[in-house]
């Protein structure tokens, strides 16, 4: 008895010196990385000083004197230069956002493709994703940026598919809708989110079963509509027109934003299908041949049984794979897109702000991992199983 007692005592002196070395340890661990940054940024000071450059922010709020080929907000050359790493941020979430939607529907398509029982178009999708995958991402925005300016016409002999649509080398030209006074739609379109919230508030404490997607259209629908009835919007069709060597008027797709948008979705489209795929597979023949014995067609055991169930596996990996692609969006420098690298790296080498335009890059790359992050996270804990989220 006095053995185990002994015994017993001496495990735990041994696990608390353990724990104690492994304190010691941690803890030096940690001081040497604070004195290696409190080093890096006595140094960082001491060479601005020494070169007369300013450090901080504030040349935000002064005349950026650059203007930028295309922008979702306004912006022109005297604004500041906060205004135009806006401008760019805006136009990175605009690309990332779309290529993350046409990726995904076009990496589903594939992922189904690959288990079809079509041989020939289980040959093309593999062939695809074999290419595409082993393809560096540049070299295919390369090609891409090159098939649009070099193999389409100029303006003058612009292809012209459809009505007040041209396609040349100085890109895509589409009709637009001009509006005025739309104080009334935004409102109406508040509302109507508003009133959808509240039913969905309702049905999820089982006070009514009304919230279906005709009533939610409906609300999106009609409210705005209403609204800007009664606001007195005005709306216009400002069609695109041919002066001299460029359209003027309607909507413009640049080359560059279309070259890095098609990049971005087929190279990123290769890696959603292979993970569709796998999440699918993954799926037991059981519910297969279950579902079919039902008397189920495979289109609807795939679409109501097995899909589901993979979507459960398949949430985590695509969520990384839309942190990649807005991370890879940055390759847009290489094509002369603005998105915010492009922004930030002339900002930098207009005002000598070298560290705060690096630190302005990863603070906006930062914010959208992670907002794409939280997003994905409770969605993924919606599907998740009771008691597994």
């Amino acid at each position: 008895m006095r053995k185990l007692l002994s015994s017993s005592a001496n495990r735990q002196k041994l696990t608390l010196s353990t724990r104690q070395t492994h304190v010691v340890w941690q803890f030096g661990v940690l001081l040497a990385v604070l004195g290696l940054l409190g080093f890096l940024l006595s140094n960082l000071l001491h060479n601005l000083e020494a070169r007369n450059i300013a450090s901080g922010f504030g040349f935000l709020h002064r005349e950026a004197g650059f203007a930028i080929g295309e922008s979702v907000i306004h912006y022109q050359p005297s604004d500041s230069y906060g205004r135009a790493i806006a401008a760019g941020l805006l136009n990175t979430i605009r690309v990332a956002l779309i290529a993350i939607i046409g990726a995904t529907v076009l990496g589903v398509l594939l992922g189904l493709s690959r288990l079809s029982q079509n041989g020939l178009l289980r040959l093309l999708s593999a062939s695809y994703i074999e290419l595409i995958r082993n393809t560096p991402l540049l070299l295919q925005l390369f090609f891409w940026y090159a098939l649009i300016t070099e193999a389409m016409p100029p303006a003058r002999a612009a292809l012209n598919p459809l009505p007040s649509v041209y396609i040349s080398n100085r890109g895509l030209k589409l009709p637009g809708l001009q509006a005025e006074s739309l104080g009334g739609l935004l409102m109406g379109l508040g509302l109507a989110l508003l009133v959808w919230v509240v039913f969905w508030h309702l049905q999820r404490q089982r006070r009514t079963n009304v919230l279906h997607k005709k009533p939610l259209w409906l609300f999106l629908l009609v409210f705005p509509l209403a609204g800007a009835w009664l606001g007195g919007a005005s709306f216009s069709l400002n069609l695109p027109q041919l002066k001299t060597f460029n359209f003027v008027g309607g909507v413009s797709i640049s080359p560059e934003f279309t070259a890095l948008l098609v990049g971005l979705v087929v190279y990123s489209a290769a890696f959603v299908a292979e993970v569709v795929r796998a999440g699918i597979e993954s799926v037991s023949a059981g519910q297969w041949d279950a579902a079919r014995a039902l008397g189920l067609s495979n289109t609807t055991v795939l679409r109501k049984v097995v899909f589901p169930q993979a979507q459960r596996l398949v949430i985590p990996p695509i969520t990384s794979q839309y942190l990649n692609i807005t991370k890879n969006s940055s390759l847009a420098v290489a094509i002369g897109y603005p998105d915010i690298v492009s922004v930030a790296n002339t900002t930098l080498n207009r005002t000598g702000q070298a560290v705060e335009g690096i630190l302005i890059i990863m603070a906006a790359y930062l914010l959208l991992s992670l907002v794409i992050s939280v997003l994905m996270n409770l969605y993924n804990r919606r599907l998740a199983l009771p008691g597994y989220a």
